[in-house]
């Protein structure tokens, strides 16, 4: 976790150049999943509805800028420009779409 998390966090908070590995890239996605769906879970159970949106707001943007830079690594280990993560913004084949560049192996 710590390799694949917190030091995406710590190290490359507004990193975008460089490249980033598939077992980097994915772990960080999985790290972030289940954090996110344990601090829905207990804010959940033991806080009330406005407050919970508002940590998950909170959390949401505090790894907006590590999610998109690890992204960007990614794409670019894959062999592929940084920009194409604008497709992301095309409903419904742009996330198919980033999410097969991302399985790419890298070059």
């Amino acid at each position: 976790m710590n390799k694949y998390f917190i030091d995406v966090i710590k190290n490359h908070y507004f990193d975008f150049s460089g490249k980033a590995t598939r077992t980097q890239f994915w772990l960080f996605v999985l790290i972030n999943f289940i954090v996110s769906f344990v601090l829905m879970l207990v804010c959940g159970i033991f806080l009330n509805e406005q407050t919970a949106k508002i940590i998950s707001i909170v959390y949401g943007l505090a790894l907006l800028l590590p999610g998109l830079g690890i992204a960007a690594r990614r794409l670019r280990d894959g062999g592929f420009s940084p920009w194409l993560l604008l497709l992301g913004l095309i409903p419904f084949i742009g996330p198919i779409i980033l999410l097969i560049l991302y399985i790419m192996p890298s070059k």
